[in-house]
């Protein structure tokens, strides 16, 4: 072999198939069927895999459905008992109300967008709900339907299912009528799709998955130095300095490896040597990614202590109490009218029930004073003026919390 170096760099390619934050498809589509939903009609499948990827994305998605969707409802049982019994029951496949709409919530904070399907008969003796996946949902081209397909990487129209938007409804092969609603949240110039309300948060929502994952490889490659590895070695043919480079990178480059091998024609005595390539950046790279959390919060308009987060000083009773509040008077309450007051609607159009008693059930997720404690004894506990002989202040925590709080299971 010559004198000449062969340099041979152990490095992985990364496979962007698997990088959320690349176009997922092959590119853009046209179809006289739909509106395209991304240009490759596959963003919902981009934002599902993004929030499967970035820890504090999804927990935050997780959290709203939950605090959107409360602990359930509640309605007057003695005046409606058909009411209560369909908040129990809404299809048939036995699920509540409330597990519809944490459903519905979830679809909406993760995609912008949700489904339910409206289901009677010609003579609207019964009404079911069904949760339809948001990712298997197209707009049709007459803006009045929706299409469902199972894999919208191969659309087949013979194989997708047509429904009107509500209120119309079509008749079907079963007999039943249906339709459904599409919830989507507004965002100036797009028309027929919502946009999720983390837009915004994209590039920092890629941030901190991928300082995630360089940090996942880095424990791979068990913590290894970065370096150039001198060999020394004499070989006879090209082939023969391939084969001792791969069996180098196999021992000692890790996976990802991040080593780069140098193979020189060895002279008198071995001088292989390994050159370490220092860094200093850990501090750099945990600020970004501290940075790009709180600015995942901020773009989810929502709170960190509602989701895990901790605050430089600590955690605080109070302040998730405060931050729930806040919370509950600026998106929960507001999330909550949009998806039910369709429900609403279609309950009364359909079955002739009145839903002026059905509320939903929203809990703090922590409590400062036990709610089976009196006014009195919280004023005592607080410092306050207290009268145990106050006729007002005998009342339990319970009767006077803005939760609708009725028991203390």
């Amino acid at each position: 072999m010559s004198k000449k170096q062969k340099i041979k760099p152990a490095v992985a390619v990364a496979n962007r198939t698997d990088d959320p934050y690349v176009t997922l498809g092959a590119g853009r589509i046209e179809s006289d069927k739909f509106w395209r939903w991304g240009d490759d009609n596959l963003f919902p499948n981009a934002l599902a895999l993004m929030a499967r990827r970035s820890v504090t994305h999804r927990r935050i998605i997780n959290d709203k459905a939950d605090y959107i969707s409360g602990k359930g409802f509640t309605c007057d049982q003695a005046r409606a008992p058909l009411l209560a019994a369909f908040v129990g029951r809404v299809n048939g496949e036995g699920e509540s109300l409330r597990q519809v709409l944490n459903k519905l919530a979830f679809d909406k904070a993760l995609f912008g967008n949700a489904f339910l399907e409206v289901v009677t008969d010609a003579a609207h003796t019964f009404l079911s709900l069904y949760h339809q996946d948001a990712s298997r949902c197209r707009v049709a081209r007459d803006s009045a339907h929706i299409l469902l397909h199972h894999d919208w990487t191969a659309f087949n129209a013979a194989e997708a299912r047509t429904l009107p938007l509500y209120p119309a409804f079509a008749q079907q092969a079963d007999g039943t009528q249906r339709a459904i609603i599409h919830y989507k949240d507004y965002e100036p110039m797009f028309e027929h799709y919502g946009v999720p309300p983390y837009i915004a948060g994209f590039n920092v929502s890629a941030i901190a998955y991928k300082t995630d994952k360089w940090n996942i490889s880095r424990l791979d490659n068990s913590f290894q130095l970065s370096g150039v590895m001198m060999l020394d070695s004499s070989v006879d043919s090209e082939a023969e300095a391939e084969r001792i480079v791969r069996l180098a990178e196999q021992k000692f480059a890790g996976n990802p490896g991040q080593v780069m091998f140098v193979i020189r024609e060895s002279g008198e005595g071995d001088n292989s040597r390994f050159i370490p390539i220092c860094s200093q950046n850990e501090g750099d790279w945990q600020a970004l990614h501290e940075q790009a959390v709180s600015d995942i919060v901020v773009a989810h308009s929502w709170f960190r202590s509602l989701s895990g987060l901790e605050y430089s000083s600590g955690f605080s009773a109070e302040r998730i109490l405060h931050e729930y509040e806040v919370a509950l008077n600026t998106v929960i309450l507001g999330e909550q009218a949009e998806l039910t007051d369709p429900i609403r609607e279609a309950v009364k159009a359909v079955l002739g029930l009145d839903t002026s008693s059905l509320q939903i059930v929203n809990r703090p997720p922590t409590r400062s004073k036990p709610i089976y404690m009196k006014v009195w004894e919280a004023r005592k506990a607080d410092g306050l003026d207290y009268d145990p002989d106050d006729e007002r202040q005998q009342a339990f925590l319970s009767e006077i919390t803005k939760y609708n709080i009725r028991s203390i299971d």
